[in-house]
């Protein structure tokens, strides 16, 4: 083909959405159990905003946005992440005089100009939850036991939750300066990029994956171990109460995050079926974020997962999806005088809310019965001469393999009659 999908994208097909809705369906779930609610932002916004948020420095910024110039002048990037747009959307629309905290989720596309590989797209799906107003370390934990229950409804056994302290803007420079000074002396041993963070953005150095950064950064200062003393007890309450939540972490020294706005709590689960991209999803708190955009002093905390990685995870796995349900109607009608009798069915159904089909390809009453059930049709109502005669309609239940006969009138009572005890 001359046109395919640009590299580092790819289409959703029908057979893919079943996953999708499924994951979807999940997670919306649980954002009403647990009070969020949804949000939708612009898919591009101003390059200030991110760079104000996600950091001048970082590498979000510096390699992988997608930015442009619109017709009247104005920079503007393709979100690589949600948080700063629902932050920059939690000021405009006055979400501070509201009672705090506010709960809100998003879901869809985001844009970032990687190397695409398994499991990492250019254009990539994620879904999260922002939790602004509380300083609370409860907040952290809702956040954590949130994921933790996403992941558990999804089937997954032995994530492994990583848990660190990122410090504040008090703790952390003088943090950055020992780690500046102790790395300086094994320079030589960094790649290039990592030579350019040393002097921009140390605290980045720890989340590099290149295998001779990690050699050279083993046995550095610890940030949990140079933390302020708010800082350290509000780590201490988070990990009091995910004991007492029975949630199992494993304490990360180096997860700093990629996002340049993060302090006090960062935390990622991570899949061992997924190589070097073993992140399911993750967040942690950033409590300077709002003051930022010259928004008031508010706290949040939030995190993200990403929907393409997850979907990957559970193949590897073997997490097999719930059964789709049988459900609709489908009507054969296969000789050509009673057509006009199942068209006028099949938009009465339609109008009356039912998922309802009819053959238009010329198929025989097998081959019409076999596209039924591949199309995990509940009920198929059989026309024929003979039961039109006597004013008489077949409906096969396709699930218990029964089949009747009823009234025009009595047909669509029963159908009705089931629709509404499968919503119930």
């Amino acid at each position: 083909m001359k046109h395919k999908a640009p590299r580092g994208t790819k289409d959703v097909l029908p057979a893919d959405m079943p996953a999708w809705h499924y994951l979807e369906n999940v997670f919306e779930a649980l954002c009403r159990a647990y009070g969020y609610a949804e949000i939708r932002t612009p898919i591009f916004e101003d390059v200030d905003v991110f760079i104000r948020s996600v950091g001048e420095k970082s590498d979000v910024v510096q390699k992988e946005m997608y930015t442009f110039t619109d017709r009247g002048g104005r920079r503007l990037a393709l979100r690589p992440e949600c948080t700063a747009g629902v932050s920059r959307a939690f000021i405009e629309h006055g979400f501070h005089n509201l009672p705090q905290p506010v709960k809100l989720y998003y879901r869809g596309p985001m844009f970032r100009y990687d190397r695409p590989q398994a499991g990492r797209q250019r254009q990539f799906y994620q879904m999260g939850i922002e939790l602004f107003g509380s300083t609370d370390p409860g907040a952290d934990v809702e956040v954590i036991k949130f994921t933790s229950a996403f992941f558990d409804r999804l089937g997954f056994k032995g994530l492994q939750l990583h848990l660190n302290s990122v410090g504040c803007r008090e703790c952390r420079p003088p943090y950055q300066e020992r780690l500046k000074k102790v790395v300086e002396l094994r320079k030589a041993a960094l790649c290039s990029d990592c030579q350019k963070r040393l002097q921009d953005n140390p605290l980045r150095l720890l989340d590099c994956k290149v295998p001779g950064c990690q050699a050279a950064l083993q046995e550095v200062p610890r940030i949990d171990e140079n933390l302020c003393a708010s800082c350290a007890a509000h780590f201490e309450a988070v990990k009091t109460r995910l004991d007492l939540l029975q949630i199992d972490y494993f304490l990360d020294s180096h997860l700093v995050r990629g996002l340049d706005y993060y302090t006090h709590t960062a935390f990622e689960f991570v899949s061992r079926s997924l190589g070097s991209q073993d992140s399911l999803g993750g967040g942690g708190r950033y409590d300077d974020l709002i003051e930022a955009f010259e928004g008031p002093p508010t706290p949040g905390v939030g995190m993200a997962v990403g929907v393409e990685r997850i979907l990957l995870a559970m193949e590897k796995e073997g997490l097999s999806l719930p059964p789709a349900a049988l459900e609709g109607v489908y009507i054969a009608a296969a000789p050509a005088s009673m057509q006009n009798e199942g068209l006028l069915l099949l938009y009465r159904l339609r109008e009356a809310g039912l998922r309802a089909e009819a053959d238009y390809m010329g198929r025989s009453l097998k081959a019409m019965m076999k596209h039924a059930h591949r199309g995990k049709y509940r009920f198929v109502v059989i026309l024929d001469e003979e039961t039109g005669e006597r004013g008489a309609w077949k409906i096969r239940d396709m699930s218990r393999g029964e089949q009747r006969e009823y009234a025009y009138e009595e047909l669509l009572t029963f159908l009705l009659s089931e629709r509404a005890e499968g919503e119930a």
